[in-house]
């Protein structure tokens, strides 16, 4: 895949718990960092203290190929219990297009004692890091999306895997 596609990964999983309890899970933000084997920590900005629409927060990463950096990342919808959105934007435009959108969309299932997570990410439509490197290694970008995509379908697997488990303790 190149970037100019509009890059994308999302993985889904079933969860024997009420929409409402894995919501409490995916909306708060520190829940990924216990999971996620990249995204280490988070931190509320500009004096947020709980999700809501237009509230920022940074959180900082890490992995063997990229090393360690720091997003800013704006909350751009919530819709309790079924979708939870952020974009990754740059700290000095946090109101310009995202880096990357990531989503956690919920569906109840059966008679609503369990639900379906999806989780998932977009590349762009911004220019971003990745891009950069790409242009450098034209002959090498799909190689370059791909083991990104890689790495974060990774990384979003263990994400839901740790939702589902807290969810059904």
């Amino acid at each position: 895949m190149r970037l100019a596609d509009g890059p994308h990964v999302e993985c889904d999983i079933e969860i024997a718990a009420a929409p409402e309890k894995v919501w409490r899970l995916v909306s708060d933000i520190t829940t990924s960092a216990r999971y996620s084997p990249e995204l280490q920590e988070v931190e509320w900005l500009d004096g947020a203290t709980a999700p809501a629409a237009g509230a920022c927060f940074a959180g900082r990463n890490h992995n063997e190929t990229l090393g360690e950096w720091r997003t800013v990342s704006r909350i751009v919808e919530m819709d309790e219990p079924r979708l939870f959105e952020w974009a990754v934007v740059y700290p000095d435009r946090r109101d310009g297009e995202p880096l990357a959108l990531w989503t956690y969309r919920l569906e109840p299932i059966g008679d609503g004692a369990g639900t379906r997570l999806w989780h998932g990410m977009r590349i762009g439509p911004a220019r971003g890091p990745l891009h950069e490197f790409a242009e450098k290694h034209p002959d090498r970008e799909e190689a370059i999306v791909d083991g990104r995509l890689a790495l974060l379908r990774t990384g979003i697997e263990a994400t839901l895997a740790g939702v589902k488990a807290e969810a059904e303790a």
